[in-house]
């Protein structure tokens, strides 16, 4: 697995404030004169966002769990081919929210398909990882709270019961703790300001280190 420095991941469960997070990112990088790429899965390119539509759609049929990673995967390869690689090796900055260790988290903590299933993908047909990932973890008691209302009509993972999000905490924290030199861990419960404040001085700790 290749990792790049300039490759940042924004990672957590419902809630965490990943959005406001991801500003403070960027304006923080083009403040010091840098191209900055901000994207998201699934997602990022026509065809990513297309397949995003199929995954999420709560009013679709659903899919099975293995399909369902097979389509994030899918997802993701056109993704990383058509616009991460191609923006990291002009020189940008690319922030994306949500890379694979969500699927180690949704598909695998919480749909509770086998990690290792999940790697052979990883390594198999993307073969690129962050240099950075920040987590922004918040009980999802809290987290759940703070998304009440905030969409009409929940997508489908959305809609999933607490104890589904459980185990996608859980197997975040536990990607974090087996990759600390990768994860930065983010308290997420604080106001939004502060959660960005303490990302920024992370990506600005990383970025003095790499």
């Amino acid at each position: 697995m290749a990792t790049h420095p300039r490759f940042v991941s924004l990672e957590g469960g419902e809630g965490a404030g990943k959005t406001t997070v991801l500003a403070a990112l960027r304006t923080t990088l083009a403040e010091d004169g840098a191209e900055v790429v901000v994207t998201r899965e699934p997602g990022g390119t026509p065809l990513a966002e297309r397949i995003r539509e199929l995954v999420l759609d709560p009013g679709g049929a659903p899919a099975i769990a293995e399909a369902e990673l097979l389509l994030v995967f899918a997802a993701r390869v056109q993704h990383v081919r058509e616009l991460i690689e191609p923006a990291l090796a002009r020189g940008a900055w690319v922030l994306c929210d949500r890379y694979t260790d969500s699927s180690y988290a949704y598909q695998g903590g919480g749909r509770g398909l086998d990690a290792a299933r999940i790697e052979l993908l990883e390594r198999g047909f993307v073969g690129l990882r962050p240099g950075l990932t920040l987590l922004l973890d918040i009980d999802v008691a809290r987290g759940r709270e703070r998304t009440r209302g905030r969409d009409l009509v929940p997508d489908r993972i959305e809609g999933e019961r607490d104890e589904f999000f459980e185990r996608v905490r859980a197997a975040y924290l536990a990607r974090a703790h087996a990759e600390p030199g990768r994860f930065r861990v983010i308290d997420a419960a604080p106001p939004a300001e502060k959660v960005a404040a303490a990302a920024v001085a992370a990506l600005r700790g990383w970025r003095a280190s790499a």
